[in-house]
């Protein structure tokens, strides 16, 4: 039996489809994962606010469809209570037939054609840059589009657009409600820009029973005047985090002026990123109906520290590398393997990378700091170094995301900062000797090819007491 919820779409009036069994939207082969099971499904109207809900549960998890009269929208809402279901996305399945033919090279969900260019589901950087940058992803066809509207409130992981997945996350699953997401309907043309999380009206869902959901009046806001310290020609952006929710604002270019808005009541690590390097921490916490306003804010950024030499920058991307010399970048939509992309450094694949330096005289005689900036590490990858005849010990393992990071569009995770100190005894003696630094990838992991141990680096820099030559 099927449950049908009224969906006017344009000028028609077609309907959605609720399975009564576990409430997969099955007039678009739509569903949370790939079907929540045996769920209890109920429909609900309210006439007043011309909105037809369907309500799902599924042991500890809430799942809401939600229709509004005369808007071609679907409303989704996820709140799940602990990890008995154990990842958390809501899966619009395309009908086969509408994308070209490809050859699968990785798990079934990585293609290749025959010129060597690699596509997947998880590539979304070509058209639409990073995450925080979009406010849809979807596919128009013959006059007709499909697209999903990221949530951006309700305590949901508001710069990711699947709300929990095991694979690359850095943060933790949230057990609150996620959404919502809107699953916009067009005769071809993008969404209308009011559905967009920034600038949606929300208060239509206040008296709808959605579990978990907190209306405007009982959230609070932060503002900061300023951000001192700032470089030019880098976006800055202020985050909010704790176990319950994440949120973000992009700082005025100027002076750093960001307000956060609509944040749930709680407290919070307040942080500034350049780029997407974390430069300033502290903790907040918000009220219900309150505005935090903060003083100005000083970052401490490893760039003022002076250099003999450095490559790329310190903010967080690997930008300044020669797989990232395109906007958008070429990681967040190609394979490693694509043959039109400079690869990350592969324990299996291109290990073992050199760099050649010259010292003066004064440098030859003083110790140095040897510096690398890594955004991510595949299956426990992690830098080690040697500068000529000198090895230090072992890099220790370092935290970053779950499985298949590099390889599906993403270079983003854990931010680390590695250091060695160099002595004196590791360098050549004469002004005119090349030192040569060895970069290699090492792993306590097994793996080949594109799945061996791989990193992102996002700098490297070696300064000692004596920069000038």
């Amino acid at each position: 039996m099927l449950l049908r919820a009224l969906l006017p779409f344009l000028s028609t009036l077609p309907v959605a489809f609720a399975a009564k069994s576990n409430g997969d939207m099955t007039s678009i082969n739509s569903r949370v994962e790939s079907g929540l099971g045996t769920s209890t499904v109920s429909i609900t109207q309210y006439s007043s606010l011309a909105v037809i809900k369907v309500s799902i549960v599924h042991v500890t998890l809430k799942h809401w469809l939600v229709f509004r009269q005369s808007m071609p929208n679907a409303y989704i809402f996820v709140n799940k209570k602990d990890d008995s279901v154990t990842v958390q996305r809501y899966i619009v399945r395309i009908p086969n037939g509408v994308f070209t033919r490809q050859i699968t090279i990785e798990s079934g969900d990585v293609n290749a054609d025959f010129s060597g260019n690699t596509y997947s589901k998880y590539y979304t950087g070509l058209k639409y840059g990073r995450t925080i940058d979009y406010d849809y992803v979807g596919y128009t066809k013959s006059g007709a589009g499909i697209f999903m509207i990221r949530c951006n409130r309700g305590g949901g992981v508001d710069l990711y657009d699947i709300y929990w997945y095991s694979m690359g996350h850095t943060d933790p699953m949230r057990y609150v409600l996620h959404g919502y997401s809107t699953l916009a309907f067009t005769n071809g043309g993008v969404p209308a820009s009011s559905l967009f999380a920034k600038n949606t009206d929300t208060t239509w869902v206040n008296n709808l029973g959605i579990d978990g959901w907190v209306p405007t009046s009982g959230r609070g806001s932060v503002a900061a005047v300023r951000i001192k310290n700032m470089k030019s020609g880098f976006q800055y952006v202020a985050g909010l985090s704790n176990t319950n929710a994440q949120y973000w604002s992009v700082a005025d270019s100027r002076f750093g002026y960001f307000k956060i808005k609509d944040v749930l009541p709680g407290t919070y690590t307040l942080t500034i990123y350049k780029g997407e390097r974390e430069v300033a921490t502290q903790s907040v916490t918000v009220t219900a109906g309150n505005a935090l306003a903060l003083n100005s804010i000083t970052p401490k950024d490893s760039q003022d520290t002076a250099f003999i030499w450095r490559i790329g920058d310190w903010y967080g991307t690997p930008k300044g590398f020669l797989n990232f010399e395109d906007t958008p970048t070429k990681p967040t939509y190609m394979h490693p393997s694509d043959s039109r992309l400079n690869g990350y450094l592969w324990q299996d694949i291109n290990n073992d990378h050199l760099i050649y330096f010259r010292l003066t005289a004064a440098q030859i005689a003083s110790s140095a700091t040897l510096r690398i900036g890594m955004t991510e590490g595949f299956i426990g990858g992690r830098p080690m170094v040697s500068i000529n005849s000198w090895t230090p010990s072992l890099t220790p393992a370092q935290t970053q995301g779950g499985t298949r990071s590099l390889n599906v569009g993403t270079y983003r995770g854990n931010n680390k900062l590695l250091t060695w100190t160099v002595p004196v005894s590791a360098w050549l003696t004469s002004t005119s000797d090349w030192q040569i630094l060895k970069l290699s990838v090492i792993t306590g992991s097994t793996g080949s090819g594109y799945l061996s141990g791989g990193v992102s680096i996002y700098a490297i820099d070696f300064d000692s007491e004596i920069v000038l030559s």
